[in-house]
């Protein structure tokens, strides 16, 4: 493996319309930290940069919303977003902006480089235009019916109710979302990235150079290599953003993809004079910390840049993780579906490395995982309190009753004390395979493994029985309990921080470098601790049950607002005979139960006049399904089958939502004949 003279690490930079959450933390930051502060405590050449990404249509939106300026978002939100990464103990060298006058400076001199040297294309392309706001619709500017779902609030990039991406000509009925008029087509000219010209290179370089990254990581950019590299637009147009920097590009900015990975170039020149060592010296190793979201545009499109301007170094690992999902749900902004940080950090002070020890053992590294409230509370209780807490608290506690706090100094050692010790060794081997290869829920674990290494070690020796007859063996155990303590420090500090920093300064120590992971004469004979403190505590259910009941309260206006919104907006219409072809019946439900591993299905049992059928319904959180048996309902009996968690559905039952958000059933008001039809 080739060794480099200093490391260069990026950080996804969040973008700033919204505060950052546990998503962010699990997929991005807490895994680049971890790979930081470890490179760090090895005496490493290495900086870290991240900073607000402040361009783009999300931006504007919001601004339109609030009725103030995209400046004003951008500053609300990149104040909240440092102060929370400082508070959870992110160690960037620097967060930085991409509204800052570096960056508006390095991204322009980047384009007109690319420009001057002919890297781009021009091409007219046909974009909706809004006549009466007198300006070209971005995608998230166009909303329309889906046309796979029929959600008729689809936006022009996408459709949020059943994920699939679009184009805004895709959307049935499109309207502008600026004014509501239904925007027309006009020509614009802008720039294009001919990705395709670096295609061969891309392909080599990746499938063939870099065989070791991630599968997520090299199955996704294999993909799109294999389905064929198209242009991408690299301006738009759009009154906020970084202008373009040639003549008769008047009303057009940088495309926010092209502007925000050249803010990690504007970050470093920003941090250092000599920022072109990190950038264009093949002896620095750049690694891109990001979320499966970014994956194409950190291993292909910001690499194709790079090259195409020339001069600068590729990354060597774009180690990206998966999704994290909140109590089964997928996490989101626009509905508030999120454990904030700041509010987490609010409300759990002097928790910072809960959060972050939860977050990093229960990491998406390779495929999509959830957090709980529930895990957080057993993780801490039963993994941080009843494990790391209960070893070091037990080797200061005994120090200081039986040796006045002071280390003791040891005797001979036993063959298990020598088994014991020669232990480290082998955890720190792995401890650093795993880091070094970005398995950093694998490389926790060997760290805890020491305080498991001391529980066990102190359970077997059991030196609170052997005071009263065997004092100088008590105090060899102490003085190992306490180096395995020191050792304990050093392996959790890329972890957690603030416990590390606490636990040296139990122990009077100022600081331990890596290389002194795996010592056992850390801690001079005669030295002085403090008095023992608790690391952690144990969290209450009380404490847990507000937090649940937060999310039902967030979970219950979201309902109430789909439903106004529901009652409010009357669909498109269709004709008699759309109506005509509905089959609805009135149907009796036989038998109900609760679908395995899902919190909202059921699986129904009906009689329909015709047959007797299965329905999957989402309609778990609003009925028991002893309260559904021998219910008479309406079904939409010819809709088309469909799997649901691997059960075939053969119909939809209808319900009515109340502003309220709850789900209602439509049925007869009396007792009616099964099958008897609706229309």
């Amino acid at each position: 493996m080739k060794k480099f003279k200093r490391y260069l690490v990026t950080s996804a930079l969040p973008y700033a319309n919204g505060p950052v959450h546990i998503g962010h933390l699990a997929g991005v930051y807490i895994p680049s930290d971890i790979y930081v502060r470890y490179l760090r405590l090895r005496g490493e050449d290495v900086i870290s940069v991240c900073g607000s990404d402040e361009h783009g249509v999300p931006i504007t939106i919001k601004a339109r919303q609030e009725g103030v300026t995209p400046q004003d978002i951008v500053d609300k939100y990149h104040g909240i977003i440092k102060e929370a990464f400082k508070g959870l103990g992110m160690s960037f060298d620097i967060y930085s902006r991409t509204t800052s006058p570096m960056h508006h400076e390095t991204a322009a001199g980047f384009f007109r480089t690319l420009y001057d040297k002919g890297e781009f294309t021009e091409q007219t392309t046909m974009q909706y235009y809004d006549e009466e706001a007198r300006q070209f619709l971005a995608d998230r500017y166009i909303v329309g019916t889906c046309p796979h779902c029929q959600n008729d609030r689809a936006y022009g990039d996408q459709c949020e109710k059943c994920g699939t991406s679009l184009n805004a000509t895709d959307l049935i009925n499109p309207r502008s979302a600026i004014t509501g008029s239904v925007p027309v087509m006009r020509e614009t000219k802008h720039w294009f990235l001919p990705l395709d010209k670096h295609e061969e290179f891309l392909r080599k370089w990746i499938l063939e150079g870099h065989k070791e990254w991630k599968a997520n990581v090299y199955g996704q950019c294999k993909s799109w290599l294999d389905l064929g590299l198209q242009p991408r637009a690299v301006s738009r147009d759009l009154d906020w953003g970084i202008p373009v920097p040639v003549e008769g590009a008047e009303g057009k900015v940088l495309y926010v993809w092209f502007d925000a990975p050249i803010g990690y170039i504007s970050a470093t020149k920003e941090l250092t004079p000599e920022w072109e060592k990190y950038w264009k010296d093949e002896e620095t190793k750049m690694v891109h910390f990001i979320g499966k979201d970014n994956i194409v545009f950190h291993c292909i499109v910001f690499p194709a840049m790079l090259r195409a301007h020339g001069g600068y170094i590729l990354p060597e690992n774009v180690p990206a993780n998966e999704f994290l999902n909140l109590e089964g749900d997928k996490i989101s902004t626009s509905r508030n579906w999120a454990v904030w940080l700041h509010e987490y950090l609010e409300e759990f002070p002097g928790k910072e490395d809960v959060l972050r020890y939860v977050l990093c053992a229960n990491a998406p590294e390779t495929k999509d995982n959830d957090f709980t409230w529930k895990d957080f509370q057993a993780r801490n209780n039963n993994e941080l309190v009843a494990v790391l807490g209960n070893f070091v608290n037990r080797a200061l506690v005994l120090t200081d009753k039986y040796f006045g706090g002071r280390v003791p100094a040891p005797g001979e050692l036993t063959d298990y004390d020598r088994d014991t010790l020669g232990e480290l060794p082998a955890i720190k081997r792995s401890l650093e395979e795993n880091i070094e290869n970005y398995r950093f829920r694998e490389a926790l674990k060997d760290a805890m493994n020491i305080a498991r290494l001391g529980n066990k070690y102190l359970a077997d020796t059991e030196p609170w029985k052997l005071i009263k007859t065997d004092e100088a063996r008590v105090a060899t155990i102490l003085n190992l309990a306490l180096q395995i303590t020191a050792n304990l420090a050093i392996a959790i500090e890329p972890f957690m921080p603030f416990t590390s920093e606490k636990i040296l300064r139990l122990l009077c120590v100022d600081k331990l470098g890596w290389e002194q992971l795996g010592e056992t004469a850390l801690l001079a004979p005669g030295h002085e601790i403090s008095k023992p403190e608790l690391l952690f505590e144990k969290i209450e259910d009380s404490v847990i049950e507000a937090q649940l009941q937060k999310l039902a309260d967030t979970r219950k206006k979201n309902l109430a607002k789909e439903a106004s919104r529901t009652i409010a907006e009357q669909k498109d219409s269709v004709t008699f005979d759309d109506f005509g072809r509905m089959d609805i019946r009135v149907a009796t439900i036989l038998e109900a139960e609760k679908m395995a591993k899902t919190k909202k299905l059921l699986k129904l049992k009906i009689d329909t006049g015709l047959d007797k059928r299965t329905i999957v319904s989402g309609i778990a959180e609003h009925y028991t399904p002893e309260s559904l048996v021998g219910k008479q309902v309406l079904v939409l009996v010819n809709l088309e089958p469909r799997e649901l968690k691997g059960v075939i559905s053969q119909g939809m039952i209808l319900m009515a939502q109340t502003p309220g958000g709850e789900l209602v059933l439509l049925g007869p008001s009396g007792p009616v004949v099964s099958g008897s039809t609706v229309g």
